[in-house]
């Protein structure tokens, strides 16, 4: 059984836990990053958004992050996934599946979050190709085609308006009784935007790539691509909850600056922290923890002589 005793365990290898390894690896702190290697945007074919990067494949950004973190020799990055972290005596205490102990003593949970997309037939084969959750980052290459807003919830209103900047052929499926009111429906109408109630019975592609949303009155529309309005992303993981974090109504976990949370040494930055931060957000918000991070560290051992 391998133990490791470390300054910092970064729980999730995306942009925020690999940007806040790299600035804390500069920094000179032993770090242990775990990574089970599946992240959100897996199923999509490119990245977007990324200053310099943007078009870039999910898995070549997380490859050149990691080629690049090689020589820093007190950063080591594990694949693995962790299955309980204790708080006990100042330190943390993750356990990994493989049985990997690392004590630490800070944390960041730079975790993400994880969908739980509609039941809705033929769903599951087109999202992430054609059938997408964010604007900003898939909008731009499906600019004034046909699109559909696919689902339903109290705002919906303004995922409409937001959609409708990217293509103004546009369908709203509410998959049941739209939750709009009267004045709002009048207002997507007024837009030439047809908005249907009906329940959609599946969603035909091929290769991924979306034809047709069918209704279970049979009525059949063709649609380029599509936007849901709720994917039913949670925590993908709730050890912070377990370690006394508290979780907001929105479903993030509450937090101050620099992603500081409740339990003095842990830490949460990210989509697990804000819900939406994007690639860069997340990327930002891991450099300014492990910055902030390093400062308290160096004001603690200054300390200690």
């Amino acid at each position: 059984m391998e133990h490791r005793t470390v300054d910092v365990t970064i729980v999730g290898g995306g942009p925020g836990g690999l940007s806040a390894a790299l600035v804390l690896g500069r920094s000179c702190r032993s770090v242990v990053l775990i990574d089970s290697g599946h992240p959100r945007n897996e199923v999509t074919y490119e990245s977007h958004g990324f200053l310099t990067r943007d078009g870039i494949k999910p898995f070549e950004l997380r490859e050149i992050a990691l080629e690049q973190m090689k020589k820093y020799d007190k950063v080591t990055i594990i694949d693995d996934l962790v299955e309980d972290v204790k708080n006990e005596d100042a330190r943390f205490k993750t356990t990994t599946r493989t049985g990997r102990i690392i004590s630490s003593r800070k944390i960041i949970f730079a975790t993400g979050l994880k969908e739980h997309l509609p039941m809705i037939r033929g769903l599951k084969q087109t999202y992430g190709k054609s059938v997408f959750s964010c604007p900003y980052c898939d909008g731009w290459e499906h600019r004034d085609l046909p699109l559909a807003v696919i689902g339903n919830q109290k705002d919906l209103i303004h995922y409409i308006r937001l959609i409708y900047n990217w293509s103004q052929d546009l369908l709203v499926a509410t998959n049941g009784p739209a939750e709009l009111k009267e004045k709002e429906k009048k207002e997507v109408a007024e837009h030439g935007i047809r908005l249907i109630e009906t329940e959609i019975k599946e969603i035909t592609s091929t290769d991924g790539l979306l034809k047709e949303i069918v209704f279970a009155d049979g009525e059949t529309i063709n649609r380029k691509a599509a936007f849901i309005v709720n994917t039913g992303a949670e925590q993908a993981t709730m050890l912070p909850e377990k370690l006394g974090v508290t979780l907001a109504e929105n479903g993030a976990f509450e937090t101050k600056e620099h992603g500081k949370t409740s339990v003095n040494g842990l830490y949460i930055i990210g989509d697990a922290a804000k819900r939406f931060t994007g690639l860069m957000g997340a990327a930002a918000e891991g450099y300014e923890t492990g910055v902030n991070m390093n400062h308290e560290f160096v004001e603690e051992d200054w300390l200690k002589k």
